[in-house]
Parts: C-alpha cells; sequence; structure tokens
C-alpha cells in the first residue's frame, strides 16, 4: 500500500531507510488524487517529521512546498520552512557536473532555496497527470523574426 501522506513517507523511511522509494510511491498517491484538492492538502499537511540526514529532510520540504505551488493547493504547509529542510551546500539532482549550469537556471522556486537543483518539473513520475502540462525549459536558441527583436536596438 503506498503512503497516504508525506508523515507516512518518513515513518516508513525510519523503518528501511529508503525515503526515496517511499516518496515515489507517495508520489503516485498523490497524483491518483489530481482533482481532488482536499486529499492533496490532506497528503502534505501534517508535519511529517525528520530522518535527521540534511539531504532527505531538505529534500522533503521542497517536495511539500513544490505540491502546493504546482497544484495550486489553497497553502503551503508551514512545517516547510523549518530551518532544517535547507541546506548549506548545494545538492544537483542528479549530480552530473555537465548539467550543473542548466539545473541552476531551471530549478524550481521550491527547491532553489533550499541549495537543491533539479530539472523544471522533478517530480514527474509514470502516474504523473501529463493532461495538466508539464514545465519545459527550450533546449535551443529561440529564432525567427520575435527572437531577433529582442536584441534589436531601439532608435
Amino acid at each position: 500500500m503506498r503512503p497516504a501522506s508525506l508523515h507516512a513517507v518518513v515513518e516508513r523511511a525510519r523503518e528501511d531507510g529508503d525515503w526515496d522509494h517511499h516518496l515515489q510511491n507517495f508520489l503516485d498517491a498523490f497524483y491518483a488524487h489530481d482533482g481532488d484538492t482536499a486529499a492533496q492538502v490532506a497528503m502534505i499537511a501534517e508535519e511529517p517529521g525528520f530522518l535527521g540526514e540534511a539531504r532527505p529532510d531538505a529534500f522533503l520540504g521542497g517536495v511539500g512546498e513544490h505540491l502546493a505551488r504546482r497544484w495550486q493547493l489553497p497553502f503551503i504547509p508551514a512545517w516547510v520552512r523549518h530551518e532544517r529542510r535547507y541546506l548549506e551546500t548545494a545538492m544537483f539532482v542528479p549530480d552530473e557536473r555537465n548539467l550543473r549550469n542548466y539545473l541552476l537556471c531551471v530549478s524550481p522556486v521550491s527547491f532553489r532555496p533550499r541549495l537543491i537543483f533539479t530539472g523544471p518539473d522533478p517530480l514527474q513520475r509514470a502516474r504523473f497527470p501529463y493532461h495538466r502540462g508539464v514545465v519545459r525549459m527550450p533546449l535551443t536558441f529561440p529564432r525567427g523574426p520575435a527572437a531577433a527583436a529582442l536584441f534589436e536596438p531601439e532608435v
């Protein structure tokens, strides 16, 4: 059975240490409730507690805030602002040196202040409600008249 809250993710991870696995299962459950705002709010509202590791604790704070923002829930839970939900050293997901500049630019606002740098829509899963659209960054430089207008000097 999938965790029904971020609190359940932390409880299960305390037992076996596999927070990422439980988080992925939680995201599937969260996306299964797409359109049910009350259910989604309940899934992130309760303070999940801490695992005692800086990276997962900060990442879970980013997840709570990102889900509230991304799915336009009525509030962002206060627990996401706890000082232990922020890192002092940057974390890149994925941790590939050649992607770092890209990740610095496209990381969502929920992760960036935590010094967590990810892709533009980092919580996508197979069960992600793609009908709502995804955040993408252009991988090519704009071309054509609209792009040229950006660089023409004003007279």
